[in-house]
Protein backbone atom coordinates (compact mmCIF):
# COMPACT_ATOMS: atom_id res chain seq x y z
CA UNK A 1 0.00 0.00 0.00
CA UNK A 2 1.37 3.14 -0.85
CA UNK A 3 0.70 6.62 1.03
CA UNK A 4 -1.75 7.76 -0.43
CA UNK A 5 -3.70 4.62 -0.23
CA UNK A 6 -3.19 4.20 3.07
CA UNK A 7 -3.98 7.78 4.14
CA UNK A 8 -7.17 7.74 2.06
CA UNK A 9 -8.42 4.43 3.51
CA UNK A 10 -7.85 5.98 6.97
CA UNK A 11 -9.47 9.15 6.47
CA UNK A 12 -12.69 7.47 4.78
CA UNK A 13 -12.60 4.86 8.02
CA UNK A 14 -13.30 8.44 9.90
CA UNK A 15 -15.41 10.01 7.94
CA UNK A 16 -18.62 11.74 9.51
CA UNK A 17 -21.44 12.72 6.95
CA UNK A 18 -23.06 14.86 9.91
CA UNK A 19 -20.09 17.00 10.28
CA UNK A 20 -19.44 17.25 6.66
CA UNK A 21 -22.54 19.21 6.15
CA UNK A 22 -21.33 22.37 7.65
CA UNK A 23 -18.25 22.02 6.75
CA UNK A 24 -19.26 22.09 3.40
CA UNK A 25 -21.60 24.99 4.17
CA UNK A 26 -19.21 27.07 5.41
CA UNK A 27 -16.46 26.28 1.81
CA UNK A 28 -19.92 27.88 0.02
CA UNK A 29 -20.23 23.89 -1.08
CA UNK A 30 -16.95 24.17 -3.71
CA UNK A 31 -15.75 21.49 -2.06
CA UNK A 32 -16.70 17.74 -0.53
CA UNK A 33 -15.40 16.72 2.96
CA UNK A 34 -15.11 13.20 5.08
CA UNK A 35 -16.10 15.41 8.15
CA UNK A 36 -12.72 15.54 9.89
CA UNK A 37 -11.74 18.60 11.87
CA UNK A 38 -8.02 19.74 11.58
CA UNK A 39 -6.73 18.20 14.95
CA UNK A 40 -8.71 14.27 14.22
CA UNK A 41 -6.84 15.01 10.79
CA UNK A 42 -3.28 15.69 11.90
CA UNK A 43 -3.76 12.59 14.20
CA UNK A 44 -4.49 10.42 11.46
CA UNK A 45 -1.12 12.10 9.29
CA UNK A 46 1.34 12.34 11.15
CA UNK A 47 1.85 8.35 12.15
CA UNK A 48 1.13 7.68 8.38
CA UNK A 49 3.63 10.39 7.66
CA UNK A 50 5.93 9.08 9.87
CA UNK A 51 5.90 5.24 8.52
CA UNK A 52 6.07 6.46 5.02
CA UNK A 53 8.71 9.06 5.38
CA UNK A 54 10.98 7.85 2.80
CA UNK A 55 8.67 7.39 -0.17
CA UNK A 56 7.42 10.45 0.87
CA UNK A 57 10.96 12.40 0.74
CA UNK A 58 11.90 11.33 -2.29
CA UNK A 59 8.29 12.02 -4.02
CA UNK A 60 6.69 15.22 -2.28
CA UNK A 61 5.71 17.24 -5.09
CA UNK A 62 4.70 14.72 -6.73
CA UNK A 63 2.28 13.42 -3.79
CA UNK A 64 1.60 16.82 -2.96
CA UNK A 65 -0.24 17.01 -6.21
CA UNK A 66 -1.62 13.94 -6.43
CA UNK A 67 -3.48 14.44 -3.33
CA UNK A 68 -4.48 18.18 -4.91
CA UNK A 69 -6.07 15.87 -7.61
CA UNK A 70 -8.87 14.08 -4.95
CA UNK A 71 -12.27 15.73 -4.25
CA UNK A 72 -12.15 15.87 -0.30
CA UNK A 73 -10.82 19.02 1.14
CA UNK A 74 -8.90 16.83 3.81
CA UNK A 75 -6.85 15.91 1.18
CA UNK A 76 -5.97 19.16 -0.23
CA UNK A 77 -5.26 20.58 3.76
CA UNK A 78 -2.62 16.96 3.80
CA UNK A 79 -1.07 18.17 0.91
CA UNK A 80 -0.58 21.64 1.99
CA UNK A 81 1.28 20.42 5.16
CA UNK A 82 3.60 17.77 3.55
CA UNK A 83 4.76 20.32 1.22
CA UNK A 84 5.17 22.67 3.34
CA UNK A 85 7.51 20.75 6.09
CA UNK A 86 9.21 18.90 2.80
CA UNK A 87 10.19 21.85 0.84
CA UNK A 88 10.52 24.36 3.13
CA UNK A 89 13.83 26.34 2.44
CA UNK A 90 14.94 23.74 -0.09
CA UNK A 91 13.05 25.14 -3.27
CA UNK A 92 14.47 24.42 -6.35
CA UNK A 93 13.83 27.10 -9.33
CA UNK A 94 11.48 25.09 -10.96
CA UNK A 95 9.51 25.17 -8.21
CA UNK A 96 7.31 27.95 -9.09
CA UNK A 97 5.54 25.71 -11.66
CA UNK A 98 4.25 23.46 -8.90
CA UNK A 99 3.46 26.44 -6.66
CA UNK A 100 1.40 27.68 -9.43
CA UNK A 101 -0.59 24.71 -10.21
CA UNK A 102 -0.97 24.30 -6.33
CA UNK A 103 -2.48 28.25 -6.45
CA UNK A 104 -4.77 27.49 -9.14
CA UNK A 105 -6.11 24.45 -8.54
CA UNK A 106 -9.16 23.89 -6.22
CA UNK A 107 -8.60 26.98 -5.68
CA UNK A 108 -10.48 28.88 -2.57
CA UNK A 109 -9.09 31.20 0.36
CA UNK A 110 -8.13 28.92 2.96
CA UNK A 111 -5.78 26.99 0.44
CA UNK A 112 -4.42 30.02 -1.87
CA UNK A 113 -3.25 31.97 1.51
CA UNK A 114 -1.50 29.58 2.65
CA UNK A 115 0.28 28.58 -0.51
CA UNK A 116 0.98 32.45 -1.15
CA UNK A 117 2.23 32.75 2.42
CA UNK A 118 4.38 29.82 2.88
CA UNK A 119 5.48 28.42 -0.67
CA UNK A 120 5.34 31.70 -2.80
CA UNK A 121 6.78 33.62 -0.11
CA UNK A 122 9.20 31.66 0.74
CA UNK A 123 10.46 30.59 -2.49
CA UNK A 124 10.60 34.54 -3.45
CA UNK A 125 13.07 35.40 -0.20
CA UNK A 126 14.76 32.43 -1.29
CA UNK A 127 15.20 33.52 -4.95
CA UNK A 128 14.66 37.15 -4.87
CA UNK A 129 15.60 38.04 -8.43
CA UNK A 130 12.86 36.16 -9.48
CA UNK A 131 10.15 38.45 -7.71
CA UNK A 132 9.73 41.00 -10.02
CA UNK A 133 8.87 39.12 -13.11
CA UNK A 134 6.58 36.36 -11.43
CA UNK A 135 4.92 39.14 -9.22
CA UNK A 136 4.08 40.43 -12.85
CA UNK A 137 2.73 37.33 -14.69
CA UNK A 138 0.46 36.70 -11.73
CA UNK A 139 -0.18 40.04 -11.27
CA UNK A 140 -1.36 40.12 -14.55
CA UNK A 141 -3.36 37.08 -15.16
CA UNK A 142 -6.77 36.36 -15.62
CA UNK A 143 -7.03 34.58 -12.86
CA UNK A 144 -8.05 35.91 -9.04
CA UNK A 145 -6.28 33.57 -7.06
CA UNK A 146 -2.68 34.76 -8.64
CA UNK A 147 -3.65 37.98 -8.67
CA UNK A 148 -4.21 37.66 -4.98
CA UNK A 149 -1.35 35.79 -4.57
CA UNK A 150 0.98 38.51 -5.95
CA UNK A 151 -0.91 40.98 -3.28
CA UNK A 152 -0.23 38.89 -0.18
CA UNK A 153 2.87 36.64 -0.82
CA UNK A 154 4.79 39.24 1.62
CA UNK A 155 2.18 38.62 4.66
CA UNK A 156 5.05 38.41 7.83
CA UNK A 157 7.85 39.58 5.24
CA UNK A 158 7.98 42.55 8.28
CA UNK A 159 10.85 44.88 7.67
CA UNK A 160 11.85 43.02 4.14
CA UNK A 161 8.79 44.27 2.77
CA UNK A 162 8.73 45.43 -0.76
CA UNK A 163 6.74 48.23 -0.14
CA UNK A 164 6.75 50.18 -3.56
CA UNK A 165 5.97 46.99 -4.66
CA UNK A 166 3.19 46.22 -2.10
CA UNK A 167 1.89 49.62 -2.98
CA UNK A 168 2.02 49.06 -7.17
CA UNK A 169 -0.17 45.81 -6.73
CA UNK A 170 -2.77 48.12 -4.66
CA UNK A 171 -3.05 50.19 -7.36
CA UNK A 172 -3.09 47.69 -10.07
CA UNK A 173 -6.03 46.07 -8.20
CA UNK A 174 -7.54 48.50 -6.12
CA UNK A 175 -10.50 49.10 -9.04
CA UNK A 176 -11.47 45.67 -8.81
CA UNK A 177 -15.18 44.27 -7.20
CA UNK A 178 -13.96 41.28 -6.63
CA UNK A 179 -14.23 41.04 -2.86
CA UNK A 180 -10.94 38.53 -2.67
CA UNK A 181 -9.31 41.20 -4.07
CA UNK A 182 -10.65 44.07 -1.81
CA UNK A 183 -9.75 41.92 1.31
CA UNK A 184 -6.47 40.91 0.12
CA UNK A 185 -5.34 44.45 -0.57
CA UNK A 186 -6.29 45.52 2.91
CA UNK A 187 -5.12 42.60 4.84
CA UNK A 188 -1.22 43.14 3.38
CA UNK A 189 -1.11 47.51 4.16
CA UNK A 190 -2.53 45.58 7.63
CA UNK A 191 0.06 43.05 8.21
CA UNK A 192 2.82 46.05 6.87
CA UNK A 193 1.25 48.92 9.03
CA UNK A 194 2.88 46.62 11.70
CA UNK A 195 6.42 47.91 10.68
CA UNK A 196 5.50 51.19 9.15
CA UNK A 197 1.67 52.56 10.36
CA UNK A 198 2.86 56.52 8.81
CA UNK A 199 3.64 54.74 6.00
CA UNK A 200 0.76 53.11 5.26
CA UNK A 201 -1.85 55.66 6.55
CA UNK A 202 -0.33 57.90 4.39
CA UNK A 203 -0.39 56.05 1.15
CA UNK A 204 -4.09 55.05 1.90
CA UNK A 205 -5.01 58.82 2.35
CA UNK A 206 -3.25 59.36 -0.74
CA UNK A 207 -5.22 56.79 -3.45
CA UNK A 208 -8.57 55.98 -3.92
CA UNK A 209 -9.39 52.18 -2.08
CA UNK A 210 -12.53 50.37 -2.26
CA UNK A 211 -13.98 51.00 1.43
CA UNK A 212 -13.05 47.37 2.90
CA UNK A 213 -9.48 47.72 1.64
CA UNK A 214 -9.19 51.65 2.96
CA UNK A 215 -11.37 49.67 6.57
CA UNK A 216 -8.99 46.55 6.77
CA UNK A 217 -5.89 48.80 5.90
CA UNK A 218 -6.17 51.03 8.88
CA UNK A 219 -7.76 48.90 11.46
CA UNK A 220 -4.91 48.46 13.82
CA UNK A 221 -3.84 52.39 13.10
CA UNK A 222 -7.62 53.47 14.07
CA UNK A 223 -7.80 51.22 16.28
Amino acid sequence: MTFIEDLEKKLVEKSDRELAIPMENYMKNNFSFFGIKNQPRKTILKPLWRKYKDEIKLDFRNITLALFDKTEREFHYCAMEIIFKEINKKFVKEDIQLIEKLITKNSWWDSVDFLAKYLLGNYLLQFPEKTLPIIERFSNSTNMWLNRSAIIFQLDYKVKTNFDLLKAECEKHKNSKEFFIQKAIGWALRDYSRFNPNGVQDYVNSTQLKPLSQREALRLILK
